[in-house]
């Protein structure tokens, strides 16, 4: 992609790097939102996974299914595949490594059949702790100069914040 840079950031303390993360996504996408173009272009996490459902695929992390297993649009007998095999990952989750997760979806697709986790953090050459991020620079540059006021304001703040990990 044009204009495009990604590089895979490290951080120590989970917890603070997503708060600041979302922090700095939540200014980008507003600016997005009013200037039509976002400087981060995607951000995969070391532990999320994508499930195709029949509406397309839905992207979380190991820990969250409980909480978006009632949002897959998929037969009861897949979904219980599904819960089995996250409850495993979750049971496991100090010593999980990306590895680990990259084995599982693999276990999960062959006991279902088909091919409906996706996890691209291993291909990625992530690990635990890490985060892999698209960055536009183009869009960077073109925001940063045509906005003054609170919209510049946002967005210094949200490249400070982004800053703080790359």
């Amino acid at each position: 992609m044009r204009g495009t840079v990604s590089k895979i950031i490290r951080f120590q303390d989970e917890e603070e790097f997503i708060e600041v993360i979302d922090s700095a996504l939540e200014g980008f996408s507003y600016l997005a939102s009013r200037y039509g173009h976002n400087p981060v272009e995607g951000i995969v996490l070391w532990d999320q996974i994508g499930i195709r459902d029949n509406e397309g695929l839905k992207v979380f992390r190991v820990g969250e299914f409980p909480f978006v297993e009632g949002t897959l649009k998929l037969d009861l007998e897949t979904i219980r595949v599904l819960e089995r095999y996250f409850d495993e990952m979750e049971s496991k989750w100090d010593e999980l490594s990306v590895e680990d997760i990259a084995y599982f979806a693999d276990l999960i697709n062959d006991a279902l059949g088909k091919e409906i986790v996706v996890y691209d953090a291993y291909d990625l050459g992530l690990d635990r702790n890490t985060a892999y991020i698209i960055l536009n620079l183009v869009n960077l540059q073109y925001l940063d100069g045509i906005l003054d006021g609170e919209d510049r304001e946002i967005f210094e703040r949200s490249v400070e914040l982004l800053l703080q990990y790359i």
